[in-house]
């Protein structure tokens, strides 16, 4: 039988970081010429988001300062193609593959705008085959990488013997608007970071590692104000309803349990939750229903500690943590995210 395998999974983070307590005084700088009680409301934000460092583009001195969308943009092409690069070199090396041997290139970002889209670019800079089908995926936030590996389960499962590369490159940073002093804009910036991630998929009969089970996307009907960017002057401008998480608890039984039955498995058969870290508050929502089912959710709660939430390539950052462990043969995994739409999507892995 044809079966997807997940081969591996590379991260790869930007130059700068800091620790949250170092941002502290770069949002007081910033909101000094408001109300001190809204200061201090947004500086327990970042106090509270659960994230003890995050990674960037640029200097986080740099977030902070007044300049085009223009500009920031150009800062995000320009590391993207440097990080989607080195993340899927290493990828690569990591598996004894060569760029040639790729058959199918996926990328995915939503946090800037890039025309060719960045597929392009790393088939130049790698010198990958003039044959490779490309599919940049966009505009679908913290759900788009396992959009992607949706999309490269639909594409192998119909192709034995092929080869993907699946490349997430995302830099809220770059996003960030000075002038909303919206409660959206101020949770975003307490929980997002930067960062890039390469999964390596494949179908051919000696490809080792965890197979795809089954994969499914959920819509929520009238949910698309919930969650996303609106296009300004000053650049992209976020989205966030409060109601995220609560409307997540509400579908949950809908999203999980008739999904694992289609595929003949349940929740008391799934060992290991690969879950994208909203936020603090979307972790501690999903936590608690999970947990009340026997499960948790340990390392997205590092993933969001360690790094914060980089959009969609923030849940293969916690499937690498998976993968690098000795899973016996035969458990399973369900991997999860939510993103604009409102949409969930799954996938089911079994070692």
């Amino acid at each position: 039988m044809n079966y997807t395998r997940i081969v591996s999974v590379t991260k790869e983070l930007p130059p700068y970081y800091r620790n949250t307590e170092d941002i502290i005084p770069l949002v007081e700088y910033w909101l000094s010429g408001q109300e001190q009680r809204f200061t201090r409301k947004v500086v327990k934000i970042f106090e509270g988001a659960a994230v003890d460092k995050r990674f960037s583009i640029m200097p986080p001195e740099d977030v902070f300062q007044t300049t085009s969308f223009e500009d920031k943009n150009k800062i995000y092409s320009r590391e993207a193609k440097r990080m989607g690069g080195n993340v899927l070199k290493k990828a690569l090396g990591k598996s004894n593959w060569v760029a040639s041997s790729i058959d199918y290139i996926i990328t995915v970002s939503c946090t800037g705008i890039m025309i060719p889209s960045l597929d392009a670019y790393l088939i130049n800079e790698l010198g990958m085959r003039q044959d490779v089908v490309r599919l940049p995926v966009t505009e679908m936030g913290c759900a788009a990488g396992v959009s992607g590996l949706i999309y490269a389960h639909n594409f192998l499962k119909s192709n034995p013997g092929k080869r993907i590369a699946l490349v997430s490159v995302e830099s809220p940073t770059a996003t960030f608007q000075l002038q909303d002093y919206s409660m959206a804009n101020m949770v975003s910036a307490a929980i997002f970071g930067d960062g890039a991630a390469c999964v390596l998929l494949s179908s051919e009969e000696n490809a080792i590692g965890p197979k795809i089970i089954g994969e499914e996307m959920y819509h929520f009907h009238n949910a698309t104000q919930m969650m996303g960017f609106d296009l300004t002057n000053h650049g992209l401008k976020m989205i966030l309803d409060p109601a995220v998480p609560e409307t997540i608890a509400d579908h949950f039984a809908e999203i999980v349990h008739p999904f694992l039955e289609k595929y003949g498995s349940s929740i008391q058969k799934v060992d290991h939750l690969v879950f994208h870290p909203g936020g603090r508050k979307i972790v501690q929502t999903v936590e608690a229903l999970f947990g009340a089912l026997g499960k948790n959710i340990d390392d997205t709660r590092e993933v969001l500690r360690l790094y914060g939430n980089m959009s969609s390539a923030t849940v293969l950052y916690v499937l690498e943590r998976f993968m690098d462990k000795k899973i016996p043969e035969g458990e399973q995994g369900l991997i999860l995210s939510f993103g604009p739409g409102f949409s969930a999507q799954r996938v089911l892995i079994e070692w």
